[in-house]
């Protein structure tokens, strides 16, 4: 089930094995001269037909580009007819849509959802107290007077001596968890990575492995902080979930997974005789050991259950005497969709991923018209189901259209910067690859340098669809304009990303402003334009 586990781990400690044998120095890559000056990318790149894409994306009309629906239709449609303008290849024989199969998942909370102990009940509210779901394709599921038990962060990792499952027997039983990893919490770069966090950190590791421990229901308990986002963000999880529809129904799940907030988590350990200050402080100390709360919960949910083909859209720009090789864009078109609970309902997603998608765009665009010859095949792949588990571009890199081992690199673009050029280039897991050697020289041309990103106790690294790529040895690019406002200075720029990641990421507001300054996004692209040049036009394999 986990079988990226061990590579992740090993890519995060910066051990990571080349994707090729290839020789691959500085010299050679940047010997792969495409003739492009500083300033072709800008020649090419129009703000106005940026601009148009993302608007037209955003648009109410499109409602949200949630997966299966008419807002789905809509997108796809607009993304394949912009590829075959620019002249693109279809991939998939005469289209341009590889169908993803996806069940959706609505579940609907039972009246009886609580914390139980000594005959005293603390009931649960939906969306206030407790975010809860099932990945299982089942019609009910429920746990009742389920004992919990506390492990902590809910990790185990050998390689950094920890384990907080150590002497505890948790199956049928519900796990109770800390979000984010040790490193985090110290702060103590000699544990884990410090405050970068781990894939250990990710809620998607805690349930898998509540899941490989016989748990029936894992829960974790929210913190910004170490989340990387507001509860706000948790309540949007009030709605239908998706997964790729197999064969064995998801039945090796835990039979609930959720968030509970922190308020809640504090009564829970207040009614269990102790506190959620000191339990935190103890679960980060090396030989924690986890132990029950001697309380029981109780959750059930009912589900809809629809299987629907939602679609990936993929265009090709071949090559010529390395055409089996691929340099491949990507960026998810999907967005949430529409809540009917909220006034404006629709989730627009402006600048996630609108921007994204416009630029692949615009990329292709560009590539089409640049009359130049590659060696190597360009892809541009618009996925779906990011927001549900980057589950179009998992299905992408077990369906490939070019095997993953000659696929050579991976340029990942996910939520542009609209609020001005900037002096720096934010790369998330800085350090990575060789990619950022090519992407270094280009930024330098453009008066730019590569910085690591701000917030590496966030997990961005895991949370977008390089990640699938980079579980398959394909060396990935995750990077945006930075916060070093050219303009206004750093705090300006951190004071922006913080507006944006409190006040719109994942709500209503994320909306196309046609007064957006789209400096920075029309450079991320020109960065990202001559680094496909150059790998498209090279014979060489960047590495790890």
């Amino acid at each position: 089930m986990f079988e990226s586990r061990l590579f992740l781990l090993v890519l995060l400690a910066g051990v990571v094995a080349c994707q090729q044998n290839t020789d691959t120095s500085d010299d050679s890559l940047a010997a792969a001269t495409t003739g492009l000056d500083a300033d072709h990318g800008l020649q090419v790149f129009d703000r106005g037909a940026y601009a148009r894409h993302i608007e037209i994306l955003a648009s109410d009309e499109f409602g949200g580009r949630e997966p299966g629906t008419n807002g789905e239709n809509k997108t796809i449609n607009y993304i394949a007819d912009q590829f075959a303008a620019a002249g693109l290849e279809p991939a998939m024989g005469d289209s341009y849509l590889q169908p993803v199969p996806l069940i959706r998942i609505t579940g609907a909370p039972g009246e009886d959802i609580r914390f139980s102990k000594n005959c005293v009940d603390r009931n649960l509210v939906i969306g206030e107290d407790i975010v809860m779901w099932t990945k299982r394709v089942v019609a009910h599921e429920e746990v009742l007077d389920s004992e919990i038990v506390f492990v902590g962060y809910g990790i185990v990792a050998p390689e950094y001596e920890w384990n907080d499952y150590d002497g505890l027997d948790v199956r049928g039983k519900t796990v109770l968890m800390l979000v984010n990893d040790p490193g985090y919490a110290t702060q103590d770069d000699t544990l884990f990575k410090g405050n970068t966090m781990t894939y250990y950190g990710r809620w998607t590791y805690k349930y898998a492995e509540a899941a490989r421990q016989g748990a029936a229901a894992a829960l974790i308990v929210h913190q910004s902080g170490g989340a990387g986002y507001g509860w706000n963000v948790i309540q949007g999880g009030l709605r239908p979930r998706y997964d790729l529809n197999k064969e064995d129904g998801n039945m090796s799940r835990c039979q609930i997974e959720g968030w509970i907030s922190q308020d809640a988590a504090a009564d829970l350990f207040e009614s269990a005789g102790s506190s959620l200050a000191s339990v935190m402080q103890a679960a980060k100390t090396r030989g924690f050991r986890g132990h029950s709360l001697n309380t029981a919960f109780t959750a059930s949910l009912d589900n809809k259950l629809e299987s629907l083909q939602s679609n990936n859209v993929i265009g090709v720009l071949p090559g010529s005497d390395r055409a089996g090789e691929a340099v491949v864009y990507v960026a998810h078109w999907d967005h949430l969709g529409k809540k009917e609970s909220d006034s404006d309902g629709i989730s627009n997603g402006a600048v996630d991923n609108a921007s994204g998608t416009a630029g692949v765009i615009e990329l292709a665009r560009a590539f089409a018209v640049a009359d130049m010859e590659f060696k190597r095949s360009l892809v541009f792949i618009a996925v779906t189901a990011e927001e549900s588990g980057l589950l179009g571009s998992r299905y992408y890199a077990s369906s490939p259209v070019f095997p993953m081992q000659d696929t050579v690199a991976a340029i990942n673009i996910d939520s542009m910067v609209v609020t001005g050029p900037t002096h720096d280039v934010s790369v998330v897991g800085y350090g990575s690859s060789e990619l950022e050697d090519i992407a270094r020289r280009i930024a330098t041309k453009q008066g730019r340098e590569l910085r690591p990103e701000p917030s590496p106790e966030k997990g961005y690294f895991f949370r977008s669809d390089h990640i699938n790529f980079a579980r398959q040895g394909v060396p990935a690019f995750y990077g945006e304009s930075g916060l070093d406002d050219r303009e206004h200075g750093f705090e300006w720029g951190q004071a922006q990303a913080n507006d944006y990641r409190e006040k719109r990421y994942h709500q209503v507001s994320d909306e196309f402003d046609p007064d957006w300054d789209m400096g920075a996004a029309l450079e991320d692209l020109q960065l990202y334009y001559e680094m496909g040049a150059q790998i498209a036009g090279s014979d060489d394999f960047p590495e790890w």
